[in-house]
């Protein structure tokens, strides 16, 4: 009897401890929503996707405006985590922030450590010199010249592509990504190789002075989209509202305020 009751009382925490390790882990969405805050991490130099004014430390751009879009899909608030290119990768394995929105461009490195959203731009690197001298900087070999100064930001895919594809041209690497334009303007630099999207921004800010080469057909080919920490559920929801935003009209909206 004593042994039947035992073997009995053996498979009832058996089948308790199944049934609790079956039921699945709470997923990143799900923190999320019960946290009642999206940590979005922002370089905050990167005109026009991301701008931190340092004076009022409040951040502003196409994908703050998507950021704070996405916290209301969500029913959460949105935290803007600053960070900065040559630290990205480091924040984001050090899980400082839930996504990383800001103009990020897909790369493997970037794959082998999240996930990414469906693309939300597509386009590549294209020089932006001053207006006077677009003719001289039309190819790589153009450019890959003694005597030529390409000013690059330090730590993203702008630097990457500049070191990989120039070897006789002199690189400068300048900190602050901001007032990057300005020393091409200022004549301290020849051209900068960077997305097609903002060189035409930067075109219409420098208007007369800057002006990008050829934007329409980039060196390369590279996409954009919205960094996440490896969660299945956060993607699936992440990639449904850009879908819906971008079939409701919102993502255009939006879009058109900032690069339009």
């Amino acid at each position: 009897m004593i042994v039947r009751i035992v073997t009995a009382l053996a498979v009832m925490l058996l089948a308790s401890f199944s049934a609790h390790a079956q039921q699945p882990a709470p997923s990143r969405l799900d923190e999320i929503v019960k946290r009642g805050t999206l940590r979005v991490g922002m370089t905050g130099d990167y005109k026009p996707f991301t701008y931190l004014d340092k004076a009022t430390q409040q951040f502003a751009g196409f994908d703050v405006d998507m950021a704070e879009a996405l916290g209301k899909a969500l029913g959460v608030k949105v935290e803007f985590v600053p960070t900065a290119w040559p630290k990205l990768m480091r924040d984001f394995e050090a899980d400082q922030f839930d996504i990383a929105m800001g103009g990020i461009s897909v790369t493997l490195d970037r794959q082998k450590k999240g996930y990414f959203s469906m693309p939300i731009m597509r386009e590549g690197k294209t020089p932006i010199a001053r207006c006077a001298d677009t003719a001289k900087y039309q190819t790589l070999a153009d450019i890959d010249k003694k005597g030529t100064r390409v000013i690059v930001n330090p730590g993203g895919t702008n630097e990457r592509f500049a070191r990989a594809n120039v070897k006789n041209a002199e690189i400068n690497v300048f900190p602050d990504n901001t007032a990057i334009f300005d020393e091409i303007a200022k004549g301290n630099a020849d051209l900068m190789m960077t997305d097609a999207s903002e060189t035409r921004y930067q075109q219409k800010q420098h208007a007369g002075v800057l002006c990008a080469v050829h934007p329409d057909k980039p060196f390369d080919f590279s996409e954009k989209a919205y960094w996440l920490q490896r969660d299945m559920a956060l993607k699936a929801f992440v990639d449904q509202w850009l879908h819906l935003s971008m079939e409701d009209g919102s993502y255009k909206k939006i879009y058109a305020a900032w690069f339009d």
